[in-house]
């Protein structure tokens, strides 16, 4: 089986450490497997996320970023009313010293749920795709059952295009660890779960998947709407795993494919596969997913412009520019051992 394959990767901060960088600033930068740029910003830690969330919509209130057409369609303003883990405003402003550092970090990874929701809801399909996502379907970062409607809106659009256009939209997770596998692994290698010969994947029940997390509930679907307890409400697909080369010693990996699709999953397999096959530098691993990942870094050049540019906006609040001069200069001495 061959499609479309297509995956979404926003950039890693250890990919773009800066020499000098007072303002703890973190790049946001969403790209996907051809190098096309989906978003892009630069935040810190002292960010006013007011600011933030008014820069989402334009002046009328229509979205103009695909975070804000996310929020708009999730029926929330601000980008702390979408996550608890973001501050307010008011707190930005008048207590930065107790304010998180890691919000930057939450944000950057709702900018890539925006990306996907966006592509999916909001864009045609030529042909049918795969769309891969670098991590599992689920999330803690959405506020109260938000990421409950977020999942409904996007079986909607699948649904809506499967109809109107007849192209299929398979939407999957990917995760490089996982609880899940360093609990069973072993088990599996002594029962010969994946016996060598070909490629294979299993699901995996919940109850088995609930037994390797602290808290169960991350292991609770769709399939669990309407019961008592706890309403489903981090979890938007089912797990499984996936070997993707013919030997038992080939990596293993954990699968989340999007809940309502699941009856398609030796449809979503055999896409995967011819994908998988050919992956390089990683073996057996998603080809489109590691398109992206060389994309998203910031890196060489472009890290050169960004350190420039923390230069010159320090330039312009230091009295002294000669200071600035004489810093940049400066070199690390213990380095020169290694030349």
């Amino acid at each position: 089986r061959s499609t479309t394959s297509v995956s979404l990767v926003a950039s890693d901060g250890g990919n773009n450490k800066l020499e000098f960088d007072p303002f703890t600033i973190q790049l946001v930068r969403v790209v996907d497997s051809y190098g096309k740029e989906l978003c892009l910003e630069v935040i810190s830690p002292t960010t006013d996320t007011d600011i933030l969330s008014a820069a989402q919509f334009r002046s009328d209130g229509s979205p103009q970023t695909a975070l804000g057409r996310m929020m708009a369609d999730l029926g929330v303003s601000t980008v702390a009313a979408l996550s608890h883990m973001i501050p307010d405003g008011e707190k930005t402003r008048n207590e930065p010293h107790k304010v998180s550092p890691s919000w930057v970090l939450v944000y950057r990874d709702l900018c890539e749920w925006a990306v996907l929701y966006e592509r999916i809801c909001y864009n045609t399909f030529a042909t049918d795709t795969l769309i891969v996502r670098d991590g599992l379907l689920r999330s803690k970062l959405f506020r109260g059952e938000l990421f409950s409607h977020f999942r409904k809106n996007l079986e909607a659009a699948i649904a809506e295009i499967r109809e109107k256009h007849r192209r299929a939209v398979f939407l999957i997770g990917i995760a490089k660890h996982s609880k899940v596998i360093t609990r069973y692994q072993l088990a599996m290698t002594i029962e010969r779960v994946l016996p060598p010969g070909e490629a294979r994947y299993v699901r995996i029940p919940r109850a088995l998947e609930a037994k390797a997390y602290v808290w169960p509930e991350y292991a609770k679907g769709a399939e669990a709407e309407g019961e008592e307890g706890e309403a489903p409400k981090f979890v938007a697909g089912d797990m499984y795993f996936v070997r993707f080369g013919k030997a038992k010693g080939d990596p293993l990996w954990a699968v989340d494919i999007l809940s309502c699709q699941t009856d398609k999953d030796a449809e979503i397999f055999g896409y995967l596969l011819a994908d998988a096959i050919d992956g390089f530098p990683v073996p057996f691993y998603p080809r489109c997913l590691q398109k992206a990942h060389e994309h998203a870094q910031v890196v060489d050049f472009d890290l050169a412009i960004l350190q420039d540019e923390v230069f010159a906006a320090v330039r312009n609040l230091v009295p002294d520019g000669h200071v600035l001069d004489e810093f940049m200069l400066n070199v690390d001495s213990s380095a020169r051992r290694y030349e």
